[in-house]
């Protein structure tokens, strides 16, 4: 193994360590918080490509199990919310070769579109997950007279918003402000 598939590697473990402290930060509404994991796990995807990406997401998702932050139904539940969901948080990494190329060539207005696109590409296949979880699993917490397709959308997609517009809004700043940080 070379010494840079190493030092990858151990930036994945790094952003996915990041993407799990940052899971502490207490909600400030209940079931509407942003996934605060979410702005270094992009950040790392957009830095590294999916191949990397999908190994920081799969570990920030196995972090749930060691931190204790894992709401447990059924084994398929969990593969699906803590597996599967945060794995492929990675596929922001989609957009890395045109994303390194805008910031190489100093394109702001190219990059920033990256940015948001590697951003809706990991909010979008992340929540597709989950609101087949809120479907199956969760619906018989919608109130009577919800249909669990509903309660699911309103429920996943409000935390989806919030977290994409944060996420973005976030990593666009530090674009902005300290483009070192995209630099591979």
């Amino acid at each position: 193994m070379s010494h840079n598939s190493t030092r990858t590697l151990v930036e994945a473990a790094i952003f996915a360590a990041l993407a799990m402290a940052l899971s502490f930060v207490p909600d400030f509404l209940e079931w509407f918080s942003p996934s605060w994991g979410m702005i270094p796990l992009v950040l790392f995807s957009l830095r590294r490509g999916p191949k990397y990406g999908l190994l920081a997401g799969l570990i920030w998702g196995l972090l749930h199990f060691v931190a204790g932050k894992v709401y447990y139904l059924s084994l398929s539940q969990v593969a699906i919310e803590y597996i599967l969901a945060f794995t492929v948080v990675g596929f922001a990494g989609l957009v890395t070769v045109p994303f390194q190329t805008a910031l190489k060539a100093n394109q702001k207005g190219q990059a920033l579109g990256l940015i948001w696109a590697g951003t809706f590409l990991a909010c979008l296949c992340r929540y597709i997950f989950h609101f087949i979880a809120g479907v199956i699993f969760w619906g018989s917490y919608a109130p009577e007279g919800m249909s669990p397709y509903f309660y699911s959308f309103t429920v996943n997609g409000t935390a989806a918003g919030l977290t994409l517009v944060v996420t973005a809004i976030v990593l666009s700043s530090l674009y902005l402000t300290q483009k070192n940080f995209y630099n591979i």
